[in-house]
């Protein structure tokens, strides 16, 4: 049995960074909404409440029910959950004069605490709220304060329960890993033996014993997360899986072709679809962005039920899906709010009549791609950057029209060969083109234009969570430009996105 930590989400936008963090230790770690405890076998070693967006005062903050949880087993609440802790068993939580948020210096008060041990004092740590306890109930002790903040930390007498007002999973708290360290390794006495090699094992041995002599089939994109999912999948169950790549129209330009000829030698059973038309034909007139997701994702498995019914007794059907997904996917009853949805989370449709499989389901990025290293996949689809389920269909603003996909694929070629020559592509997490709904005044020749506009896009990122723009050289950002608009017909102006995740998002759509 896989032991774990628990991680109980109120909506902070905080709460993958803690798993991120926890992972980082080489111990495993799972997210569930607080209002959605699962079982809590002897698997579970700690527990960890998240911060939220919401203040403990609120009628309508989130009220988790630790019963089971506080006072047998290791728990550690972080900012709102510190809070909540100090409120609901007897202390008192009131608005900061100031507004807590920032680098702050912690003075460890009790050297000898569990939580503490080994971290300097005065320590940076990182805080983010509106409210602060202000009173603590009697049996709660004080092990660490900030100038502003008396209670900073704390522990209850008597159980292993932990507070804390600030941030340990943020780059900004100095040692916050430390502390997690201390907490997950000798609080609550995790092996520390969640790594690829042990993940491909047990991940293998469980596709074994779930699928048996059933058949599988699995639609490859040649990104990262489709590959290493069909490579466990062969290893589990061989011939019995059965690979299809679609081409959807709205592929990257060769792509279809390129990522055919990648799987030749790895030792898969691939088919390759072709089905541009339908979905350019059922997103005639669509421009909702929402709207086009779910169009593509349809049609995404309307071909595979007819693929599938094509091979005699399948049973299963395998998808990439990664934490990421899954997380963006799950609304925890207002404050986890769904961003946006993926075509391949959330179940399939009955008529399908397939089961799902998904054995990448609680990775984030970043390990897919370690595993994929343990598994010996060619570095250079492991070093693919991340490419949208529904392709250029979110990143064309707007219909999406065969001649619009010609011109953004053209476009975005001169950018990604671009990236790759000036040695840029490895340095960059994920890079696109967006084809913009303007056009704008140009002056080519001695004539007038009036065309349209793409944005480039590239960002820096761990796991698809957070990200930052990445500073381009400007020499690159010219000739790129230049390129573009002198080579590919209807562009006449060339930007780049220099906004973060958050508050945007890396797609535009």
């Amino acid at each position: 049995m896989q032991e774990k930590i628990l991680i109980l989400d109120f909506g902070s936008q905080y709460t993958q960074l803690i798993a991120r963090r926890v992972r980082e230790l080489n111990v495993y770690c799972e997210i569930h909404p607080f209002n959605k405890i699962p079982s809590l076998d002897g698997s579970v070693k700690g527990v960890i409440l998240s911060g939220s967006p919401y203040s403990v005062r609120d009628k309508e903050a989130p009220q988790p029910d630790l019963t089971g949880i506080k006072g047998k087993l290791p728990l550690l609440g972080v900012c709102y959950g510190a809070q909540w802790l100090a409120q609901n068993y007897g202390g008192q939580v009131e608005p900061a004069a100031s507004r807590e948020y920032g680098r702050a210096m912690l003075e460890v008060g009790d050297k000898e605490d569990e939580l503490l041990g080994g971290l300097p004092s005065p320590t940076q740590v990182w805080m983010s709220h509106g409210d602060t306890i202000t009173a603590l109930p009697e049996n709660y002790r004080v092990t660490a304060s900030t100038d502003d903040v008396r209670n900073a930390a704390f522990r209850i007498e008597g159980e292993r329960t932990w507070g804390i007002q600030f941030h340990p999973e943020v780059y900004h708290s100095t040692d916050g890993l430390q502390l997690l360290r201390n907490f997950v390794v000798g609080i609550c006495g995790c092996r520390q033996d969640w790594n690829p090699e042990s993940f491909v094992e047990s991940t293998v041995n469980d596709l074994k014993a779930k699928l048996g002599d059933d058949k599988v089939v699995l639609g490859l994109s040649g990104g990262v997360d489709s590959s290493v999912a069909a490579v466990l999948l062969h290893k589990a169950i061989g011939k019995n899986l059965y690979c299809i790549f679609v081409d959807t129209g709205l592929l990257r330009k060769n792509e279809f072709v390129d990522v055919l000829e990648s799987y030749k030698n790895m030792g898969l059973n691939v088919k390759g679809v072709q089905a541009g038309d339908k979905f350019l034909s059922d997103l005639k007139g669509v421009t909702d962005p929402e709207a086009k997701r779910k169009i593509i994702g349809r049609d995404f498995i309307e071909v595979f039920n007819a693929e599938a019914k094509a091979i005699e007794d399948v049973k299963w059907l395998a998808q990439g899906t990664i934490y990421p997904d899954v997380i963006e996917s799950v609304s925890v009853n207002g404050p986890s709010a769904t961003i946006k949805s993926h075509h391949n989370v959330g179940g399939l449709p009955e008529e399908m009549h397939l089961q799902i499989v998904e054995p990448l389901r609680l990775l984030f990025k970043d390990e897919v791609r370690r595993v994929g290293r343990t598994l010996g996949i060619d570095p250079l689809i492991l070093e693919r950057h991340p490419f949208p389920g529904p392709g250029l269909g979110i990143r064309i603003l707007g219909e999406v029209t065969a001649e619009r996909v010609a011109v953004l694929q053209e476009a975005d070629k001169i950018y990604m060969d671009g990236l790759k020559e000036w040695g840029l592509y490895d340095k960059v997490w994920q890079a696109g083109t967006i084809l913009l709904p303007v056009k704008s005044v140009g002056v080519m020749g001695d004539e007038r234009t009036y065309e349209s506009c793409v944005a480039l896009r590239a960002v820096t990122s761990t796991d698809g969570m957070t990200a930052d723009w990445v500073h381009l050289p400007y020499e690159f950002l010219a000739r790129v430009s230049n390129d573009i608009i002198n080579k590919v017909r209807g562009i006449n102006r060339v930007v780049y996105d220099i906004s973060s995740k958050p508050p945007a998002t890396i797609e535009w759509e």
